[in-house]
């Protein structure tokens, strides 16, 4: 196996995301074959070499993938100060350590992606990537043309910024409700709740029922499932084929601004003497 960086290695590994695998890094809690390794790009074989974190080695296995219907209820992070249920109650049976990707607010149910996959999950996450959520939106009232364009071409939230423009349509209307599918390819904190105040139609339920092409479709909440074979080559292929050319490419942008700046500092260290 060729040599390759070591925070796409503890990325890989599921040890945390790449910006996270830098940090343990950067404050020296990495070692390969024994050394503390501080320097970021550093490269090493995890099949030849020995890499440890925090004086535990790290072990590079295929990575699981599964896809959770978390209930309402239920935080979606590993711990909680608070001690409410979690989901990592919920996926206990894998396992392995694995972590969600990205969050659902405690009371708003559907799908979430959990994994050991961190070079993916920092894929999946990236805003770049654009990876569509589809939501079931109950909201109070009876939307009228406005106010569903104004959805779809994105509303100024109460931070000042706008959303980008979303796919909206009425599912179905009840007295006084109207039940939205909603897909965006953002994620904000609480950003339909806050779509949803933006317009003066209150959010009363909310649930994600796909993410990333990926549906619960059949799944009661509380359930997991493994996710298929052709399921994880579509991911893979649109999400994290691009997310490795776009890192590649910045590598590079970045290695040529050093070097010249590296050439500078050359220079004004001949014009001194």
């Amino acid at each position: 196996m060729a040599a390759e960086r070591l925070q796409k290695i503890l990325a890989r590994a599921g040890v945390a995301s790449r910006r996270k695998a830098e940090q343990l890094i950067l404050e020296g809690r990495v070692r390969v074959d024994g050394r503390v390794v501080r320097r970021l790009g550093t490269e090493a074989d995890p099949r030849r070499q020995r890499i440890e974190v925090d004086g535990r080695r790290v072990v590079l296995e295929a990575p699981v993938h599964y896809l959770l219907h978390k209930p309402r209820g239920v935080v979606s992070t590993l711990h909680d100060p608070q001690g409410r249920p979690t989901v990592a109650d919920l996926v206990r049976p894998i396992g392995r350590r694995v972590f969600p990707v990205g969050r659902l607010d405690y009371h708003t149910a559907g799908a979430l992606l959990v994994t050991d996959d961190g070079e993916l999950c920092d894929a999946l996450l990236r805003p770049s990537g654009r990876v569509p959520k589809v939501y079931a939106v109950k909201m109070r009232g009876h939307l009228d043309e406005e106010e569903l364009g104004a959805l779809r071409r994105g509303v100024v939230l109460d931070d000042g910024r706008r959303t980008r423009p979303a796919e909206v349509f009425v599912l179905r209307e009840e007295p006084g409700y109207t039940w939205l599918q909603m897909t965006l390819t953002e994620g904000r904190n609480r950003q339909i709740h806050r779509m949803g105040q933006a317009i003066g139609r209150p959010v009363l339920k909310l649930t994600r029922i796909a993410f990333a092409g990926i549906s619960i479709d059949g799944m009661r909440p509380g359930e997991m499932r493994r996710l298929r074979q052709k399921e994880i080559d579509k991911l893979v292929k649109h999400y994290l084929l691009p997310y490795r050319a776009r890192m590649r490419a910045r590598a590079q942008r970045d290695a040529e601004e050093e070097s010249v700046l590296d050439k500078r500092r050359q220079h004004a260290k001949y014009r001194a003497t």
